[in-house]
């Protein structure tokens, strides 16, 4: 019996999946690229522990966090599925989205995810921002170390966010619910 031969976004997908990268390195799958990021900085983690810090003190639902969580999100134009690893997905913790979760799950259920621009930064600018918006994703926080500003992306349609928001560091950052509180980054500088 004859097989159905694989497409190039079936290949480029199984090639993606089968990567052995070295310990502390990411490989995603965005757009149709694949993106192998080198381990994070001590500041890129600062800025990760921040928010973090704020939201576990401040937000007004309870919040479960992963910095480590792979999520499979819907492409666009004949590519295969999109996997992005954000630097911080937040869902709140009634769901228990990350329990018994493979090491790829689906995005439905989080409600912000968080990236700290580093060695790529476009790539968290453009590429990710449309990746989360497909997903469905509510909120996209951007840190952007290289411009000192942190923007809020928010109500996805489509390949995009219709809504955005930028501070310069220093300032606060009005988070809507289900965070409902101002993240102050004054920290940041």
């Amino acid at each position: 019996m004859a097989h159905e031969p694989l497409t190039q976004a079936e290949v480029l997908l199984e090639g993606f999946l089968a990567l052995d990268t070295p310990e502390g390195f990411r490989a995603e799958l965005i757009e149709g690229e694949i993106v192998v990021t080198p381990p994070p900085d001590g500041d890129h983690e600062d800025y990760i522990n921040l928010v973090l810090k704020q939201v576990i003190r401040r937000a007004r639902t309870e919040m479960d966090f992963s910095g480590n969580k792979g999520l499979k999100l819907r492409s666009g134009g004949g590519c295969p599925k999109n996997h992005a690893i954000p630097d911080g997905t937040f869902a709140p913790t009634d769901l228990r989205l990350f329990r018994g979760a493979e090491s790829w799950m689906p995005c439905e259920g989080v409600s912000m995810v968080v990236e700290v621009t580093s060695a790529k930064p476009e790539a968290d600018r453009e590429a990710k921002r449309r990746c989360y918006a497909r997903g469905g994703i509510p909120l996209y926080l951007l840190i952007d170390r290289e411009t000192s500003s942190v923007t809020l992306f928010g109500d996805p349609e489509d390949a995009d966010y219709r809504r955005h928001c930028a501070i310069p560091f220093g300032e606060t950052l009005s988070l809507p619910e289900p965070f409902g509180f101002d993240l102050d980054t004054a920290d940041f500088v």
